[in-house]
């Protein structure tokens, strides 16, 4: 809940700093997580910023080459929700006052490791110090074709709700690290997310609306279906869980909170309509990933969560930023 004087982060963006945006279609009114700029004759420019800090988004005492592919690959996932293929970045830290130089060549290595995987390259960025928590700024940049980037709104009634992967490992994850729960596995989710960046650009022409599962399923599919004007209906005995997953919320219950609310997935949520349910599969069976229908928009507003056919009341939607 937002602390009283305070308002939340999705009504902070549309009350100071949408209006800012008027006049540059490309920013959709700030209700996508990426900007879409011309490019050229055949492409856009599409363009993310992100932001992780020490105790917030990462571990005070994480491995510096694992911050470095956290940073970059929660970039790199809002760009596959934007149907684009990426290919630079760029970096700007605000390293605490105890730096190191060792820290800074750990961090280095992770970034060079990742651009081999993602085949990205630094162009750019800054440095800095703080006498606060270490802060790591990185925006990068892709391409998709001209005017097809993807983004929340778009969704239509009668569309399906796809997800890939499996989600609830990232908050769990959390959880783990923190010596709350016992499994390696999950841990090594919540520390080094696997961005969907191979199937983004392939649901270019298949999906209606995309948005990455950053801050919780519920809260990140409901931004769809918001900026969709759509209501939706997700059955959570359809929500795909990984064998550890499955296992915690078995032995306790309360945990399907964390798993529907807690983000940190970076999977995808798609919305698809259902002549292109083939055309996903086969896109997905090309990119190596599971996905899984989950829900469906329709008129009205909303998410309306059921569990056995029966209506449940939503507690946590997702991560609130202030």
């Amino acid at each position: 809940m937002a602390r009283r004087g305070r308002i939340g982060e999705f009504e902070l963006i549309a009350r100071y700093f949408a209006p800012l945006a008027k006049g540059f279609a490309g920013a959709r009114g700030l209700k996508s997580d990426n900007a879409f700029i011309v490019a050229d004759g055949r492409h856009d420019l599409v363009v993310k910023t992100d932001t992780v800090v020490s105790g917030v988004h990462f571990l005070a005492d994480e491995k510096p080459e694992r911050i470095a592919a956290k940073a970059l690959r929660v970039c790199l996932s809002d760009l596959a929700a934007g149907g684009a293929v990426p290919f630079t970045y760029q970096v700007a830290l605000s390293l605490n006052t105890s730096w190191t130089e060792r820290w800074i060549a750990g961090f280095a290595r992770g970034l060079a490791a990742d651009q081999k995987l993602y085949r990205v390259a630094l162009s750019g960025g800054d440095t800095t110090s703080t006498p606060g928590p270490t802060t790591i700024s990185i925006t990068a940049f892709g391409k998709v074709a001209r005017g097809k980037g993807l983004g929340r709104a778009g969704a239509r009634a009668g569309d399906e709700l796809w997800v890939t992967g499996t989600i609830g490992d990232g908050a769990l994850g959390l959880l783990a690290a923190r010596g709350g729960l016992d499994s390696a596995a999950l841990e090594r989710r919540y520390r080094v997310p696997q961005p969907r960046t191979t199937l983004g650009p392939l649901l270019v022409g298949i999906a209606h609306a995309t948005a990455d599962v950053s801050d919780g399923l519920l809260a990140d599919a409901g931004h769809i279906a918001d900026a969709s004007r759509l209501g939706l209906h997700i059955e959570r005995d359809r929500v795909p869980l990984s064998r550890a997953a499955r296992r915690g919320v078995e032995a306790k219950p309360a945990l399907w909170s964390s798993v529907l609310g807690g983000g940190d997935d970076y999977e995808l949520v798609i919305a698809v309509p259902p002549r292109k349910r083939a055309a996903l599969h086969a896109a997905a069976r090309s990119a190596g990933v599971a996905v899984t229908q989950i829900g469906r928009f329709a008129k009205g507003e909303g998410v309306r969560l059921t569990i056995g056919g029966r209506e449940a009341r939503v507690t946590r939607k997702g991560y609130v930023h202030f």
